[in-house]
C-alpha cells in the first residue's frame, strides 16, 4: 500500500516547470501589452485625478403629470445619463441620484468637460415634424408665403443645428424663405434614384398634411399662433424656451433653429408622426462619397412605417412644405427637403464635425430622459485631497506589507522566500491587469479600489500560510519534505479554494448591489481574489515542489522553516528499531 501512495505523491512533482513557465509567459505577455498600448499607469478616478461634479435638478414642466418626479423616473434618467457619458469613452464617471429630485454626475479630468455637460443636460426629446412655414428669426421677419407655382422651390435643403453651425439660408426677396439643413437621405429605398438622396430630417406626427395647411392661418392653429410666430425673437433664449413650452407631440408648434452663418430662423411646425422612440440606433460615421461626418439612423419596424408615411406626404410638395424638421429639446436641429419616400434607414448629413456628429448620435442612441433637468451647480474637483489620501493609504499598505514580511521571515524562515516571490508575482499580475483594463473596459483606480488591493495582500498571504502549515503538519507526522509537500497540497488546495470562493462571492454581491466608488473596491477585491488562485496554483505550489528537491529544504535545515526537530516530529525510524529488537517483522506490516 505504501508504494502506490508514493507514486501518487511523486506524480505532481515530475513537471512543475510547466506551470512556472506558463505563468511567466502570461506575465511577459501582459507587460508586453502595456508597451504595445503605450499605457504604463492605471487610469485614475475623479478622487485621484480630479474633474468636474455636476448637479442636475429635475423640474416639473407644463404638460407633465404632477407625480412625474418619482424614484422610477429618476433611476431611469440616471441610467440614461450614465450610458451617454460612458458612450463618450469616459472612465470612472459616477452618476447617482441624491434625494428626491437631484442627480450627481462626477466626470474625471481628461474628458471634454463642455461636451460632457451637453450630454448630461440634454433631455433629448426628439420629434420629426412637417414644416408649415418659415421666416427669419427676428420679430421683423415675415412668414413665408404659401408655395405657389411662381415661388422658388428649387433650393436644396441642407441642415440646422441648435448650438452647432449647420444651415444655409437660400431665401430671396421673390422666393419663400426656405430653411437649409442637413440632408437626410434614405439608404434603403425601394426605388433608388439620384433624386432619392435628397434631404429629410424630421421628427414627429404630421397628422395634418402640408397641402392641407399651407399657412399658419389655414392651419388648425388660431390667429394667436400667427401673432406669436410674428412676434417671436429667436435671438432671445428665454423667448425660444417659452415658444413651445408645454407643447404636446400632437400640437402645432413654433420653434427656432440656426443656419450656417449663425442667423436664427423660426418655423411653424405641424404635429409629430415620428419621435425619438422610433429610432432604433444612431451612429456617427464618415460618408465615403462626401468625406463628411454624418449621423446614420436606423428606425424600428413601426418607426419605418411612420417615417415612410410622413415622407410620402411631403415629397410632392413645394418649399417649404416639402421639408420636415428634426426637433431636439424644442430646437430645430435639421429641416431638410424630401424628394422621395424614405423608409427604414436615414442619414443626417451636412456641416457636422466629428464631435457634434457623435454628440447627436449619442443622445439619439440612448433615448430621451423621462424628466427635464436644470443644471443646479458645477464644481471643479481637485486631486489634492485624493492624492493626500492615496499617499496615506499607500503608506498604510506599505506598513502592513512590511509587517507581513517580518512575520513570514521570523516564523517561516526559508519558506518566506516562497511567499515573497509569490507576492511579487501577484503584484505584477495585478498592476499590469489594472493598467490594461483602463483602456479596455474603462476601469479607473480610485481610493476604494486601492483599499481593495491592500486587503488582497492579506488574502494572498493567508493562502501561503495555509499551504505552509499543511506541509509542517505532514512533517510532524514523520514524513520527509518532498512527500510532505505533495501530501499537504490536496488538503491545502481545498481550504484555499473555499476561502477564495467566499471572498469572491462577497466581492461579486457587493459589486452588484452598490454603485459608485464602492464598486471599485468590490471589483479590485474580486480581481485580486481570482489572481490569488492563479498564483497559488501556477506559481507557489510548483516553486515549492522544486525547492523541496534542494538540499537546504530536503535536509530539514533549521533555517528552512521545515526542521523536523523544531517542529516536534517523531521520526518513524524509532518504531522500526523497536520492531527489529522485538523480533522478525510481519510481511503484511512491511
Amino acid at each position: 500500500m505504501a508504494t502506490p501512495k508514493k507514486s501518487r505523491g511523486a506524480g505532481p512533482q515530475s513537471k512543475p516547470g510547466r506551470a512556472l513557465s506558463l505563468i511567466v509567459i502570461v506575465m511577459v505577455a501582459l507587460v508586453g501589452g502595456m508597451f504595445i498600448s503605450g499605457t504604463f499607469t492605471p487610469r485614475l478616478g475623479i478622487d485621484l485625478a480630479g474633474g468636474t461634479s455636476i448637479t442636475l435638478q429635475a423640474k416639473n414642466e407644463p404638460g407633465q403629470p404632477k407625480n412625474a418626479i418619482n424614484k422610477t423616473n429618476m433611476d431611469t434618467a440616471a441610467d440614461i445619463i450614465n450610458r451617454r457619458v460612458n458612450g463618450m469613452g469616459v472612465s470612472e464617471a459616477e452618476v447617482q441620484t441624491q434625494g428626491n429630485d437631484n442627480i450627481i454626475v462626477n466626470i474625471p479630468r481628461g474628458t471634454n468637460q463642455k461636451q460632457a455637460r451637453e450630454q448630461v443636460g440634454t433631455t433629448a426629446q426628439l420629434y420629426f415634424r412637417p414644416v408649415l412655414t418659415a421666416a427669419a428669426g427676428s420679430p421683423t421677419g415675415s412668414p413665408s408665403k404659401s408655395p405657389s407655382p411662381s415661388a422658388s422651390s428649387g433650393s436644396k435643403a441642407t441642415d440646422k443645428t441648435t448650438d452647432k453651425a449647420t444651415d444655409k439660408a437660400s431665401s430671396t426677396p421673390s422666393a419663400s424663405a426656405t430653411s437649409q439643413g442637413r440632408a437626410v437621405t434614405d439608404s434603403l429605398k425601394a426605388d433608388s434614384t439620384p433624386s432619392a438622396s435628397s434631404s429629410a430630417s424630421g421628427d414627429d406626427k404630421a397628422s395634418s398634411t402640408p397641402s392641407a395647411s399651407p399657412t399658419p392661418s389655414a392651419d388648425p392653429a388660431t390667429a394667436a399662433l400667427q401673432k406669436k410666430f410674428t412676434e417671436l425673437d429667436c435671438t432671445d433664449s428665454a423667448a425660444r424656451t417659452k415658444a413651445n413650452e408645454g407643447a404636446k407631440p400632437g400640437d402645432t408648434i413654433i420653434a427656432c433653429g440656426k443656419d450656417s452663418s449663425g442667423a436664427w430662423e423660426k418655423y411653424v411646425l405641424g404635429p409629430s408622426e415620428v419621435n425619438g422612440k422610433d429610432v432604433k440606433k444612431a451612429q456617427a460615421v464618415i460618408n465615403q462619397q462626401s468625406g463628411q461626418w454624418v449621423v446614420n439612423m436606423d428606425f424600428t419596424g413601426s418607426g419605418s412605417k411612420k417615417f415612410a408615411t410622413t415622407t410620402s406626404k411631403l415629397k410632392d410638395q413645394q418649399q417649404p412644405m416639402n421639408q420636415f424638421a428634426i426637433v431636439l429639446d424644442g430646437d430645430v436641429v435639421s429641416a431638410p427637403s424630401v424628394n422621395s419616400t424614405l423608409s427604414a434607414n436615414a442619414e443626417i448629413s451636412g456641416s457636422f464635425t466629428q464631435e457634434s456628429a457623435q454628440d447627436l448620435a449619442n443622445v439619439l442612441s440612448y433615448g430621451a430622459l423621462p424628466l427635464t433637468f436644470h443644471e443646479q451647480s458645477v464644481t471643479t474637483v481637485t486631486a489634492a485631497l485624493g492624492g493626500e489620501q492615496l499617499h496615506a493609504g499607500l503608506i498604510a499598505g506599505a506598513i502592513g506589507l512590511a509587517l507581513v514580511v517580518i512575520y513570514l521571515v521570523v516564523y517561516y524562515r526559508g519558506l518566506s522566500l516562497v511567499a515573497l516571490a509569490s507576492l511579487i508575482a501577484s503584484g505584477i499580475l495585478t498592476y499590469t491587469l489594472m493598467t490594461l483594463l483602463g483602456p479596455a473596459i474603462g476601469f479607473a483606480l480610485n481610493l476604494p479600489a486601492v483599499c481593495g488591493a491592500i486587503v488582497a495582500i492579506g488574502i494572498t498571504a493567508d493562502s501561503f500560510i495555509v499551504f505552509f502549515e499543511r506541509i509542517r503538519d505532514e512533517i510532524r507526522e514523520g514524513r520527509s519534505v518532498r512527500p510532505a509537500v505533495e501530501r499537504a497540497w490536496p488538503r491545502a488546495r481545498r481550504t484555499i479554494l473555499v476561502s477564495d470562493f467566499v471572498s469572491f462571492l462577497a466581492a461579486a454581491v457587493l459589486y452588484i448591489v452598490t454603485v459608485g466608488k464602492v464598486q471599485g473596491f468590490a471589483f479590485t477585491l474580486g480581481l485580486t481574489t481570482l489572481l490569488d488562485v492563479v498564483v497559488v496554483f501556477l506559481f507557489t505550489k510548483p516553486l515549492m515542489t522544486l525547492l523541496a528537491r534542494r538540499k537546504f529544504f530536503s535536509s530539514g535545515s533549521k533555517w528552512s522553516g521545515l526542521d523536523p526537530k523544531r517542529l516536534g516530529a517523531q521520526p518513524p525510524l524509532r518504531r522500526r528499531s523497536s520492531r527489529r529488537a522485538t523480533g522478525p517483522v510481519d510481511p503484511k506490516e512491511a
